[in-house]
């Protein structure tokens, strides 16, 4: 991180126990140096023993990795970052609307057969993200299953957690593979408004459609971090985490970013 970057983020991290009188130790590595390294394993793809020696001992860095996994602190310190970046472009830090959609993936040879499946609709070996992002293309939630999974089977769990989450979501844009009873079932469970939008069949081509382009500038970004251009984690839970750490690459910068000035 640059010191821009780190003077935006160091306010937003989860409170060490040990500082809240709750026991444990100071750990013997600073923050920004494990946010560091995170974040290069991250971006650049590269295995946990790879880590340069200018970054803590792998098994620490790792270590740090797990806790804030399982802990869920490194979603907490994902949710601050968000509501910053929506209140910095002019937004309230809840949203009222989002977009649903989810990406196939291929897993590695790591990844057990418990936790993967075959997509036949796009003959794909792996895993499927499903997620709900704002209308800024930020991450409101994901859930990682095997690619034989339905949309329609994971948006009931996935909304039902972005609702219980974001007590302002109202309305969430999808695409033709959400019809059916979910449209009933999101109305009447959860008093959210599914709405379907629809490529023409006259159209040819690529098109950008409404609504949905912000959920595939979602699915660019975490291609440009190569750890999740494939699927690499043993553990479901660990292929969320990484999907939580690539959107901190991106809010950092926007936060570092300086505003424009005005005329």
């Amino acid at each position: 991180m640059t010191d821009a970057e780190w003077a935006a983020v160091r306010p937003l991290l989860p409170m060490p126990g040990w500082l809240q009188g709750r026991g444990g130790q100071p750990e013997a590595y600073c923050h920004r140096a494990m946010l560091d390294a995170i974040r290069y394993l991250v971006d650049n793809g590269i295995k946990w023993r790879a880590t340069p020696g200018d970054f803590p001992p792998w098994d620490r860095v790792y270590g740090f990795f797990r806790r804030w996994r399982d802990h869920g602190l490194v979603q907490e310190f994902h949710d601050r970052l968000r509501g910053k970046v929506r209140e910095r472009a002019g937004r309230d830090a809840e949203p009222s609307a989002g977009v649903i959609d989810s990406q196939s993936v291929k897993a590695d040879a790591v990844v057990g057969a418990d936790s993967r499946g075959f997509d036949g609709g796009k003959l794909i070996n792996g895993r499927k993200r499903h997620v709900v992002v704002d209308t800024l293309g930020l991450l409101l939630a994901v859930v990682v299953t095997p690619a034989d999974v339905g949309d329609r089977a994971a948006a009931e769990m996935l909304l039902a957690q972005v609702t219980d989450a974001h007590h302002l979501l109202e309305l969430v844009w999808a695409d033709g593979g959400y019809t059916g009873g979910l449209i009933t079932f999101c109305l009447a469970a959860l008093a959210l408004v599914l709405a379907i939008v629809k490529r023409s069949d006259d159209q040819k081509g690529f098109v950008v459609l409404p609504k949905r382009w912000f959920v595939e500038r979602f699915f660019a970004h975490l291609m440009r971090t190569r750890r999740l251009v494939r699927d690499f984690e043993r553990r479901t839970g660990s292929a969320e985490a990484m999907v939580y750490w690539s959107m901190t690459l991106l809010m950092t910068g926007r936060l570092a970013r300086p505003r424009p000035s005005r005329a």
